[in-house]
């Protein structure tokens, strides 16, 4: 029989998740409301994940209208719909086996949707050219770096692969790595500065893994998750100069490139950077991007398709890259059209292009008022402090607590900002995600929160915020 003993050891390996435990006590909470048990709140406003669509954000009616039609081609023929919401159905399913959603595409993705995330990425990154055959459309970004990881860690140690890893960084790549028996290797972005990458710390942690594993991939996220900073050219060219220095396989997550917000950052890919480097760095070093439909203004976290582009990998390693995607079968093709919408939004002159154009400014003024308003409220709470993000959807301030709040959270066994997150959720039906989630230094806490909100669900989550946060700071002094 199959026990605890007996799984593979890699999976039984990875840390749980105190999100999830979160997750599963707003959830009881919610159903206790329906029930009718007395609260001192009446709904759960869960801010905890980047899912906008569960907090009340509209999806773009475009992206649903395509999607409808493709689902069910009598609409194709409906003037309910614009023309070329039509069309475009007509289009995408004409390249479909069967001309129906229900078949599957080639593992790789439709090559439609490749040439399309193509064409997408060579206008995004000033004319550099992006070849179909180096896209592969998978279900989600997460999928994608499941891939890359299989792909780039050979498993046979000891000495184990190491990939180095921002700190704080999202938990469910920290859960990949302890599947794939991968070492993380730690380096800290530098909070006082806005959460810099510094390549002096990428030296210290290099330097200081050498010792337990074998360092081969340089993980970086940009923009930030969660802490939304936006690397310039500069800073972009440093990373890429000391990955080739020190022969590491770059992995660039860049699925927030379309959130970028603040006044002088603007987003620029780690490809784009690495083809102006010229030859000496174009030609020879070897990495992956990543983007995905979830997040920024489409938000289509449950249709799951992202794509991941390879570079300078060896063409011999190409077809064992496309057999380990055959074992996967195909990306969701609802979330594959989803993609193709991303990629090739509709344009001037298109009968949906007002629309359209509304919906997404629309969507990208509420992530900016609603940041700044964050922030704003956040930095006038005693013993908060929150850095304002230039992109992403989070805001991720900092707590400074008493000394007897840690003492209290030890004795129960968890984090303070997890002790906080439990106390808020039960008192006031915030949820949020505890900054012990996503690593950070010795001594800090944090929360994470979306913000890609509507406006008056922000207003009403900040204010059980502060009243929670004055009444828990009270408690303990």
């Amino acid at each position: 029989m199959f026990g605890l003993g007996t799984i593979n050891p890699n999976v039984r390996a990875i840390g749980g998740s105190q999100e999830h435990d979160l997750h599963r006590r707003a959830a009881q909470i919610r159903a206790e409301l329906q029930q009718g048990v007395s609260k001192p709140f009446s709904d759960i406003i869960d801010v905890s994940s980047g899912d906008s669509h569960l907090t009340g954000m509209m999806p773009v009616t475009f992206v649903r209208q395509v999607i409808a039609a493709c689902l069910c081609p009598a609409l194709i023929h409906s003037d309910d719909l614009p023309v070329d919401v039509r069309r475009r159905a007509q289009d995408l399913l004409a390249q479909l086996d069967g001309e129906s959603m229900g078949s599957y595409t080639d593992s790789c993705g439709a090559p439609n949707v490749q040439c399309s995330v193509a064409e997408f990425i060579t206008r995004r990154d000033g004319g550099v050219p992006a070849s179909p055959q180096n896209i592969f459309i998978c279900g989600g970004s997460q999928r994608a770096l499941a891939l890359l990881l299989e792909i780039l860690i050979p498993n046979d140690g000891p000495p184990y692969t190491g990939v180095l890893t921002p700190v704080p960084t999202y938990k469910t790549f920290t859960m990949l790595l302890e599947e794939t028996g991968t070492v993380m290797v730690p380096y800290q972005l530098c909070e006082e500065q806005g959460w810099v990458l510094q390549i002096d710390e990428l030296r210290r942690a290099l330097r200081d893994s050498r010792g337990h594993c074998s360092p081969k991939v340089l993980y970086v996220i940009n923009p930030g998750n969660p802490t939304g900073h936006v690397q310039t050219m500069k800073s972009i060219a440093e990373v890429i100069q000391f990955a080739a220095e020190e022969e590491l396989f770059l992995l660039a997550d860049e699925v927030y490139q379309d959130t970028v917000h603040g006044d002088n950052s603007e987003f620029i890919s780690y490809k784009r950077v690495l083809f102006e480097m010229g030859g000496e760095f174009s030609e020879t070093v070897q990495m992956a991007s990543v983007h995905s439909a979830s997040k920024g203004y489409m938000g289509e976290c449950g249709l799951r398709a992202g794509y991941v582009e390879l570079v300078n990998i060896d063409h011999t390693v190409m077809p064992f890259a496309e057999w380990l995607i055959g074992t996967k079968i195909c990306a969701p093709v609802p979330g594959q059209v989803a993609l193709d919408i991303m990629a090739r939004p509709p344009q001037p002159g298109d009968a949906s292009y007002v629309q359209y154009t509304q919906e997404v400014q629309a969507i990208q003024e509420t992530l900016v008022h609603n940041v700044r308003r964050a922030q704003e409220v956040l930095n006038s709470l005693p013993g908060m402090s929150c850095q304002l993000p230039e992109a992403g959807i989070f805001v991720f301030p900092r707590l400074q607590f008493h000394p007897q709040v840690a003492e209290h959270a030890k004795k129960a066994g968890v984090d303070a900002d997890l002790l906080y997150s439990r106390r808020l959720l039960e008192d006031s039906g915030v949820c949020v995600s505890p900054g012990c989630e996503y690593g950070q230094r010795d001594g800090t806490h944090h929360l994470r929160l979306c913000v890609l909100i509507p406006t008056n669900t922000l207003d009403e989550m900040l204010t059980r915020l502060t009243r929670f946060h004055l009444r828990f700071m009270a408690e303990f002094f």
